[in-house]
């Protein structure tokens, strides 16, 4: 009797998981012989993927070769998603709790769970069939990657971040980073529910977007940055006009009145790069009420300073620090790289009454994510930018799962913003700014 190939749809030892990806490959070969590229493109995607079923299940059975049920199911499914979709990574963006997949070449990829890394059993064939998923990523999105331009950002059609290195860069095969943004966004509720902040904290934070303070979130890699803009600008009324500037767009704003603008890296010639900084410029020429740029990084934070100055107040961006004063210096280096030798304390004011809240995002050990400061930039005290903390995390210790936790907490400080906020309709409890521990997360 003729064996099955795989057991349980799971590759077994070697030599069946290599015949069953044989199979697939000439599977897939006899069925991108017999497309019609001219009418795929014309057809719903729904009805060609049902039609090439059919063609799939026709091409095993010609095959001869005796398939389970489950080996069957497997077999159709990877061959349509090497056909229309990102071939192995597509078992791993359907899973809802990933939220990072890490590409180490085309045997190690990582992925994180709840907080938690893990090696994951999905693997590509060999580097040439990793160089073509990516290929065939960012070219959705109008970018290259090869040989003369070996680095990229795009996105998944889901708005997750891709960025991909591929050799002479990377050593030991193409490496390929993907930060998750599932197709439903997280919510206020569901920052409130994983305990990211406490509710007189968003209080504060929506009655700072009604009233249109200029917002800066600053944090590490992986701390939640984007998630929170996301959050935040849900509070921005429908009816007024944002614009976005990104690198990688990312952001997903729940307004009609949206414009996304997204830079364009050099052309194979070297021509036709379209930086932020370019970006920003012409934002101001489109009559914005908001500006938010996904995130500074270079010469550009001095326009956004500029504009934040000059009547589009209830501007956001996020940038890379690891607290509220780290991301006034931050600034103030990203400042000088746009060539203009500004005296520090020029530099400084210009800061100073530009930005009115600062927004610490952090990520803490176990993969818990914490808002760890909400702090105002209340002016200048002769060189100094003046900061003070309205709300704070505390770090208590690590609990038995290895998971920081700790105390949020009033400073007792009230804002010197609180009459904007007023005069925007929004009041806040004086009970609010109390000093107290507000919450134990």
């Amino acid at each position: 009797m003729a064996k099955t190939l795989l057991s349980n749809g799971r590759a077994g030892d070697n030599a069946p998981a290599s015949e069953f990806e044989n199979l697939k490959r000439r599977i897939h070969g006899k069925l991108v012989d017999k497309l019609d590229l001219t009418k795929v493109s014309e057809m719903d995607n729904d009805v060609l993927r049902r039609e090439i079923r059919m063609v799939i299940e026709h091409l095993s059975d010609a095959e001869g070769t005796l398939l389970n049920r489950a080996e069957r199911e497997r077999l159709v499914e990877e061959v349509l998603d090497e056909t229309f979709g990102f071939g192995p990574l597509e078992l791993l963006l359907k899973d809802p709790l990933i939220s990072d997949i890490l590409i180490n070449g085309p045997k190690q990829i990582y992925v994180e769970k709840r907080g938690k890394m893990e090696k994951s059993g999905v693997t590509f064939r060999d580097n040439a069939h990793l160089l073509q998923i990516i290929d065939r990523i960012v070219s959705k999105v109008g970018r290259r990657v090869d040989e003369v331009s070996p680095m990229v950002d795009a996105r998944l059609p889901d708005g997750s971040r891709v960025n991909a290195i591929i050799p002479p860069l990377a050593l030991d095969g193409a490496a390929v980073s993907i930060r998750r943004f599932g197709s439903n966004p997280l919510k206020l509720e569901d920052l409130l529910n994983y305990k990211a902040f406490t509710p007189e904290m968003v209080m504060l934070l929506e009655g700072a977007i009604k009233a249109r303070l200029n917002v800066v979130i600053s944090g590490g890699t992986g701390s939640g940055k984007t998630t929170l803009l996301n959050t935040l600008s849900s509070f921005i009324p429908g009816h007024e006009r944002v614009v976005t500037i990104e690198d990688a767009a990312e952001l997903q704003l729940q307004q009609d009145h949206v414009v996304r603008l997204e830079t364009r890296p050099a052309n194979i010639e070297g021509k036709g790069a379209i930086s932020a900084t370019d970006l920003v410029k012409n934002a101001l020429r489109m009559r914005p009420e908001r500006i938010i740029i996904g995130e500074c990084r270079g010469p550009e934070t001095l326009d956004m300073l500029q504009a934040m100055n000059t009547g589009h107040e209830g501007s956001m961006t996020t940038l890379h620090a690891n607290t509220p004063r780290d991301a006034v210096a931050r600034i103030e280096t990203m400042i000088t790289m746009a060539g203009f030798e500004l005296p520090l304390k020029a530099m400084r004011q210009q800061l100073a009454s530009a930005v009115d809240l600062i927004i610490q995002a952090s990520r803490l050990q176990g993969g818990v994510r914490r808002i760890t400061y909400i702090t105002e930039v209340v002016g200048m005290e002769q060189d100094t930018v003046v900061l003070q903390d309205i709300y704070k995390f505390d770090k208590q210790g690590i609990d038995a799962n290895g998971k920081a936790y700790g105390n949020f907490v009033a400073t007792g400080i009230r804002p010197t913003f609180m009459e904007k906020l007023e005069q925007a309709g929004v009041r806040l409890p004086a009970s609010a700014f109390r000093q107290r521990v507000m919450m134990q997360a």
